[in-house]
């Protein structure tokens, strides 16, 4: 294995992932943000904002829960990272808030995001009603159909939700149009990218924003077990916010072992599928070079996934190095797996987990552990945006 780094060159590159591949219309904004983002996160008085909303109003740290059930039936050691216990359900929200305190220093005024299930469109639109700010969302019209409770939320928050109608109605969909907007009002929109995907810096941006995510871990397990370190560390990777949060304080560590589950929808060569590392070659895709699913003359293969979250044909830069290196360890999950480790985690441990998290605890079953092992699942959002899809699926 090649020596990893978890952070990315001054020109946005994991390895050959990553850059800054945009029009020339939203240059100037790109590049804005490229030169002042580090100094501006950086300020004492934007760091103890953050982090005062982080705590009052987030509710972390988050707690690290031994999973005693799960631990049992598997004879291993099982912690759950509970980003489904923040303010609006989900990790999105940190991510979220540090954007519009940057986005306010800009001098931005309107925000629009883009969102997939949901969870990233309800932390923007929760952030801009805090902050007093306009906010546009745009979703695809499927996803808008499968999230209603989501759509209800954003709606409630004040923020208008578009429908994308092109393509397969979904969150590549989404962020096309997003972008769209953001080229038609460059001077005075920021577009908060919910995930580690786009052009440089967001990819580093979002996961500087989510590394929180990671470090509580190392705190709590210190506390809890005597050591900082888990042997392993669980995550459902789409674009990858979540992973890259959990992952971040880990990747220079290499006893600890980083596993990705990634959306197989009915089968990774069924046609219907989102496992990207399985599926994409090298290309660019909303604005950075990563892994992305697509024709041999270019054309984006639409994804699959019964999670909404998950639907995306692309994985983040940094994912892509850490597949291409071997840091990570990938592996799929299909719809029905997932819905299965569902249940069978609500039935277990008491908890509701998001479609996306299901992911990740279905892969639980199919590893093999040692009693010593201290596992950690990013448990990255709560299940009741999921409830419809569930639903049918009672015995």
């Amino acid at each position: 294995m090649s020596v990893v780094k978890s952070k990315p060159s001054l020109d946005g590159f994991y390895g050959e992932f990553g850059g800054a591949f945009v029009p020339e219309m939203l240059y100037a904004n790109v590049t804005q943000l490229q030169q002042q983002y580090v100094e501006i996160i950086a300020e004492p008085s934007f760091q103890k904002e953050l982090n005062d909303l982080l705590r009052h109003f987030v509710g972390r740290p988050t707690p690290l829960y031994f999973a005693s059930n799960t631990s049992r039936l598997l004879n291993t050691n099982i912690y759950f990272k509970r980003e489904d216990l923040c303010h609006t359900g989900a990790h999105k929200i940190n991510n979220a808030l540090g954007q519009i305190l940057l986005a306010e220093r800009l001098g931005k005024t309107r925000i629009i995001a883009e969102t997939g299930a949901g969870q990233h469109g309800v932390a923007t639109a929760t952030a801009c009603a805090l902050r007093g700010l306009e906010c546009i969302v745009y979703m695809g019209e499927k996803d808008i159909q499968r999230q209603a409770p989501n759509v209800a939320r954003m709606r409630m928050l004040g923020a208008t939700v578009v429908p994308a109608t092109s393509g397969s109605k979904t969150l590549k969909d989404a962020t096309n149009e997003a972008i769209r907007d953001w080229i038609t009002n460059a001077e005075n929109t920021h577009y908060i990218i919910g995930s580690v995907v786009g052009p440089h810096p967001y990819p580093d941006l979002v996961t500087k924003f989510q590394k929180i995510i990671g470090e509580e871990i190392e705190q709590q397990l210190l506390t809890q077990t005597g050591t900082a370190l888990p042997t392993h560390v669980i995550a459902c990777v789409g674009g990858g916010s979540n992973a890259a949060g959990a992952f971040y304080n880990f990747i220079e560590q290499p006893s600890v072992q980083l596993i990705s589950v990634e959306a197989g929808g009915e089968g990774v060569h069924s046609g219907k599928s989102a496992a990207t590392t399985q599926l994409g070659t090298v290309g660019v895709l909303h604005g950075s070079k990563s892994l992305v699913m697509q024709t041999a003359d270019g054309q984006v293969i639409e994804p699959h996934s019964i999670s909404a979250g998950l639907d995306y044909p692309g994985i983040g830069p940094l994912h892509a190095y850490l597949y291409k290196t071997e840091r990570a360890s990938f592996y799929n999950v299909t719809d029905v797996e997932a819905i299965e480790a569902a249940f069978a985690t609500t039935k277990t441990e008491g908890i509701i987990p998001a479609l996306e998290t299901a992911h990740a605890l279905a892969i639980l079953s199919k590893l093999t552990w040692k009693p010593s092992d201290v596992v950690v699942v990013c448990f990255s959002g709560r299940g009741d945006k999921d409830l419809a899809t569930y639903m049918p699926f009672l015995k």
